[in-house]
């Protein structure tokens, strides 16, 4: 087990450069988050805990404490792999609640009580029940990022490296898909080339960190900087990934920073994906201001320390019955139409 210092800390941290004040480091904090940082990594080994932290979250998490980083599914599948008896998810509810999902035997729980999200929360249960109604012959696809209870109600879950696969693969012409507006208009922009049969409506769910993105940032970048590369997260408007270089996932945007050498690059997502390929990869330049979430942000190295110290039932993730065996079903199709893991089991 590593054992950090504020200098080791800092020699790592002092490349991230875009981000808020708050992902800003000197050598002064990194002295005085070292401790806690040590504390944890101590708690980790006593009780046999990993701990999951999403791309958006702060640098000193995921370089100092998390044991994977990635997006939501990735981690999800990390977890199942692991023999570890307790997950501590750093990000969002609903992302613990898909840890749980395939991690029924483990204790699951959320640090950061701040833990909403604006689009997972854009729609509820009684909202999916009440649009089946009014759309029998839809079938019902919805975003990974939505809850549990959403989750129980839909017919196959999608993730952005794999909807427009899954759409394509979906007997039904007929689509409903939640709860990202955006999202669905990408989706739909790329139905109109390739399944010009099928029928998509959807839900007006967006994140609101990656509706603020406009073309028009786009232009007045690539003005100031002829040779910048500009990536986007599907949950863009199309007006933004039109104008973008290169859309997709987490996964998919930092493997294609990797792959390629830009001048500089410009990723249209939360900014703590790029303080993470910052840490990862120093030699890459980043430009842009940071567009960050307030949910993704709000865990912090306290909230981890004491949720390993004391496992507050408060934050621990418990999901009814029926809505974790429905809610598995819809997961286990998406596996199936990918047709590249096995199915999950409760």
């Amino acid at each position: 087990m590593t054992t950090h210092t504020g200098d080791s800390l800092y020699e790592k941290l002092k490349h991230v450069k875009v981000g808020s004040n708050i992902c800003q480091f000197s050598l002064d904090k990194c002295n005085k988050i070292a401790p806690i940082i040590n504390e944890i990594n101590e708690l980790k080994r006593k009780k046999n805990a990993i701990i999951l932290g999403h791309s958006y979250i702060s640098p000193e998490i995921i370089l100092g404490v998390a044991d994977y980083v990635g997006d939501s599914y990735e981690l999800s599948k990390k977890a199942k792999e692991s023999n570890a008896d307790t997950i501590i998810f750093a990000a969002v509810k609903f992302m613990a609640e898909t840890a749980k999902l395939l991690n029924p035997s483990k204790k699951v729980f959320v640090p950061s009580s701040h833990n909403g999200c604006s689009l997972a929360d854009s729609i509820t249960k009684a909202q999916v029940q009440q649009l089946k109604r009014h759309y029998p012959d839809y079938t019902f696809v919805c975003y990974i990022n939505t809850t549990t209870a959403v989750k129980s109600e839909c017919d196959v879950c999608v993730t952005s490296s794999n909807v427009y696969d899954i759409i394509g693969k979906i007997d039904n012409p007929k689509i409903y898909f939640l709860p990202d507006k955006l999202m669905a208009l990408n989706v739909i922009e790329y139905a109109h080339q390739h399944y010009p049969h099928k029928t998509i409506k959807y839900w007006d769910g967006t994140c609101y960190v990656h509706e603020e993105y406009d073309s028009d940032m786009i232009k007045y970048l690539k003005s100031e900087h002829p040779n910048l590369l500009v990536l986007a997260h599907p949950e863009c408007s199309p007006n933004v990934t039109k104008a973008s270089d290169f859309v997709g996932s987490t996964s998919q945007m930092i493997n294609h920073v990797k792959d390629t050498n830009a001048e500089s690059y410009f990723m249209l997502t939360e900014c703590g994906l790029t303080s993470r390929v910052q840490l990862e990869l120093p030699q890459k330049k980043f430009i842009g201001s940071c567009t960050m979430c307030q949910f993704m942000k709000s865990n912090s190295l306290k909230d981890i320390r004491d949720t390993l110290l004391h496992y507050p039932k408060e934050k621990e993730i418990t999901i009814p019955q029926n809505e974790q065996r429905n809610a598995l079903e819809c997961i286990n199709e998406m596996f199936r139409y990918v047709n590249t893991i096995p199915t999950a089991s409760l």
